[in-house]
């Protein structure tokens, strides 16, 4: 059949048992590929049922979950190890109580690197108005995990990398949750030093909650907040789990045979 996958270009090697028509690397069957070639989108419409969204669907998730058809085991390991990191540091913030004790979120090294990018909103968004002036900072510590991770996707398919960027959103929101539940008491320490209460007019998610009358409903907001943080998190630990995965087979099928010398 194919030496060369017509999909993602991998080329098909002597100690490669799988069968000949499907490709060994990204599981094309090529003689379904060929069809689909030939006979366009009518019959796939035939060969799907439900339509082509679902063979859109598909193609997203593929797309999400490709690999290099040859990983460097140099490289394999160190994703292990800074996958190892990222997954122990995300249980940790997972694991916080923002409600009680804000610090472990509030002074953490992330929280440096995302008051960059919310002070950054506030200026970014600032001929937007005033709403979106004191909104923007939030979008843009929002905005700039999204960002990374879809570049990662898109421009340079490092979908390990993506799941990353992923991790960061979901610990972007987490963060963000202190600071929405405090709007109704301003009792956090603001970047001047000084807390809401003592300074009016400076607490970011008092004002917004306060414009929506919805200040009251801060704790709710914040819980939703840091519980869509946490989900995000576990969805980036089992795309980069699973990404580390496929990667290992590649390493695993690309090895000599026990015994073979070259």
């Amino acid at each position: 059949m194919y030496t060369i996958c017509p999909k993602c270009k991998y080329q098909r090697q002597p100690t490669d048992s799988i069968d000949p028509g499907v490709c060994p690397a990204c599981g094309l069957i090529f003689a379904k590929w060929m069809k689909q070639q030939f006979t366009g989108t009518t019959s796939g419409n035939r060969d799907d049922p439900t339509g082509t969204e679902t063979g859109r669907f598909r193609l997203v998730v593929e797309y999400l979950l490709h690999v290099e058809p040859k990983t460097d085991p140099v490289f394999f390991y160190g994703r292990l190890v800074l996958y190892l990191v990222f997954f122990a540091w995300g249980l940790y913030f997972i694991h916080v109580d923002f409600a009680v004790y804000s610090f472990p979120l509030s002074n953490s090294f992330m929280h440096n690197i995302n008051l960059v990018f919310h002070e950054a909103g506030h200026v970014i968004f600032r001929p937007f108005g005033w709403f979106m002036t004191i909104l923007g900072g939030t979008i843009g510590q929002l905005l700039m995990p999204l960002v990374v991770m879809l570049t990662f996707v898109i421009r340079n398919q490092d979908n390990f990398a993506a799941s990353l960027g992923l991790w960061w959103l979901g610990q972007s929101c987490m963060d963000i949750a202190p600071y929405i539940n405090d709007a109704l008491e301003q009792k956090l320490v603001l970047l001047g030093g000084r807390t809401g209460a003592d300074a009016p007019g400076n607490h970011d998610w008092g004002i917004i909650l306060g414009e929506l009358n919805r200040i009251e409903k801060c704790h709710d907001y914040a819980n939703m907040t840091f519980t869509t943080g946490t989900v995000l998190m576990i969805i980036a630990f089992v795309w980069g789990g699973y990404i580390l995965y496929r990667q290992y087979r590649n390493i695993r099928r690309n090895s000599p045979p026990p015994g073979h010398s070259s």
